[in-house]
């Protein structure tokens, strides 16, 4: 199984994904952002724009994500907003009409304000390109091609991951972080995050 982890920029997926995969033995965390980054830094500084527009980024994820999922006997996590219903298609469709079984789940924030908190509590302004991105995500993921939407307003990460799994089928492992190991978790993943390009 494939795992999709969608939603606007700040909702958590990345915190969430990484959470499933810890408390899921045999899982395996793919993220297509890697690959976008990387072909960021080819590219010359005035050519870089969204690197979901560049058509080797698309058939390149389905393609690696599609060997990826044959090679990994767990499941496969993918953390990635995806908000372009031709994208969606190419890459999910892609991988659903190669067999694979992508299940994919949008986290929604519903308050704009909630967001904004999120963003500057992992260091971004609420003038960033990440807060600039939430009218635009959160409009085009509210369509029903984006559901199932998992609501995250007032869940913790655990909260959110145990609820993606139960709806995917899945089991977690008990969560036995306490409140001081769940946060270095958290920083610890988000400083694993941070791009400086």
């Amino acid at each position: 199984m494939l795992l999709w982890i969608n939603g606007t920029f700040g909702a958590g997926k990345t915190q969430v994904s990484h959470e499933i995969q810890r408390r899921l033995p045999g899982s395996h965390l793919a993220d297509p952002e890697h690959f976008g980054a990387g072909m960021h830094r080819m590219l010359p500084k005035e050519q870089r724009s969204d690197f979901q527009d560049i058509p080797l980024w698309r058939t390149g994820t389905r393609e690696m994500l599609d060997q990826i999922a044959k090679s990994v006997p767990g499941v496969v996590i993918v953390p990635m907003t995806l908000v372009n219903p031709g994208y969606y298609q190419e890459i999910i469709g892609g991988l659903r009409e190669l067999g694979h079984q992508v299940s994919h789940y949008t986290l929604t924030v519903p308050d704009r304000e909630l967001l904004l908190r999120r963003l500057r509590s992992r260091g971004e302004t609420r003038n960033g390109w990440a807060a600039l991105q939430y009218d635009r995500c959160a409009t085009a993921l509210a369509d029903p091609l984006f559901a199932e939407h998992v609501a995250t307003e007032n869940l913790t990460v655990p909260q959110v991951a145990e609820e993606v799994a139960a709806r995917a089928g899945l089991r977690l492992l008990p969560n036995r972080d306490n409140p001081v190991t769940a946060q270095l978790r958290r920083w610890r993943v988000q400083l694993r995050h941070v791009r400086f390009d």
